[in-house]
């Protein structure tokens, strides 16, 4: 008499082998998070207020301080998730996937997504900005401690879609930009039509939408990958 049993539930990375080309953007994820951050991080190590790309906000005299612990806390986090979603590395080095995974979170994310929702909230970039930065900060935290907890709680197919999320919201910062480039191209020459010459209002507007396009976007299409992957099912031995 033969005897079957149930084998445990693990993550999927254990159960089958993810060839490199089936990730294909592993490798660009890699060099443009590489890329940003050398461009990025240099000018707020001069501690010059003058290097910032952000404009102070008046009457907020931690502003910059929270500017540069962000970038370098966003650093952290943008530089350690690449190797999170990379399934070969998680899949042959588990114990640096955790610590480089407790990095990613308490280096990384939550304290710059603290940092984020505080100096969002001053933006110089107008009321619309604000709300989306505000926002994307509380959901950065949210689903990182979501993910956090369902990792330490083992639940792994929890832990993947949320941090899945957060690596969405993470890397959002570099497609900020693209967006913010594509509203400069669109909208820059209608500053003496549409926006009446002023150079506020126009700021204002390529500032609201490309906060907001920039996190919204990767994160709905985001939701919409999980959703499509099949769901994986126990096997009997």
């Amino acid at each position: 008499m033969s005897v079957v049993t149930e084998r445990p539930l693990v993550p999927e990375e254990s159960s089958r082998a993810v060839r490199w080309w089936q990730r294909p953007w592993v490798g660009p994820l890699a060099l443009v998070a590489v890329a940003f951050v050398a461009v990025s991080v240099p000018r707020y190590l001069t501690l010059d207020p003058a290097s910032s790309l952000v404009p102070p906000a008046e009457g907020f005299a931690p502003h910059y301080p929270m500017i540069v612990a962000h970038v370098l806390f966003g650093s952290v986090a943008i530089l350690s998730c690449c190797f999170q979603v990379w399934p070969a590395f998680r899949r042959r080095y588990p114990v640096a996937h955790r610590w480089i995974g407790r990095a990613y979170v308490f280096a990384g994310v939550l304290p710059a997504a603290v940092m984020a929702i505080v100096i969002g909230a001053v933006s110089p970039f107008g009321p619309v900005a604000r709300a989306s930065n505000v926002l994307l900060g509380l959901v950065w935290f949210g689903c990182t401690v979501a993910g956090w907890r369902a990792g330490r709680a083992r639940r792994f197919g929890d832990h993947r879609k949320w941090m899945v999320r957060s690596f969405v919201l993470t890397v959002s910062t570099v497609t900020n930009r693209i967006w913010a480039v594509v509203a400069g191209v669109v909208l820059g020459p209608q500053l003496e039509t549409t926006f009446g010459g002023n150079e506020q209002y126009l700021m204002w507007t390529i500032g609201g939408l490309t906060t907001w396009l920039g996190w919204v976007v990767p994160l709905i299409l985001a939701q919409l990958w999980l959703d499509r992957r099949p769901k994986k099912r126990a096997r009997a031995v």
